[in-house]
């Protein structure tokens, strides 16, 4: 069994959440807002990438927060 890591991982493979700029994350507040994806699944990416930058940079996405779902893990 191995021990649960604290770690937050970068959105996208090789890309840096706190390397996300203001335009950057507007940019994907934005296409979160339109919700214009070519597949269901095409969002989340831009869901994790919002989420793990939250975490990093909450002032970038204190404008967005309500795109995000904070809920309580009740595990």
């Amino acid at each position: 069994m191995s021990a649960r890591s604290n770690k937050i991982e970068a959105p996208v493979k090789g890309v840096d959440p706190r390397q996300f700029t203001e335009s950057d994350v507007a940019a994907i507040a934005e296409r979160l807002e339109r919700n214009d994806y070519p597949t269901v699944f095409g969002c989340l990416e831009d869901w994790h990438a919002l989420r793990a930058i939250a975490f990093y940079s909450p002032s970038l996405v204190a404008p967005y927060a309500h795109l995000l779902e904070w809920e309580v893990d009740e595990d």
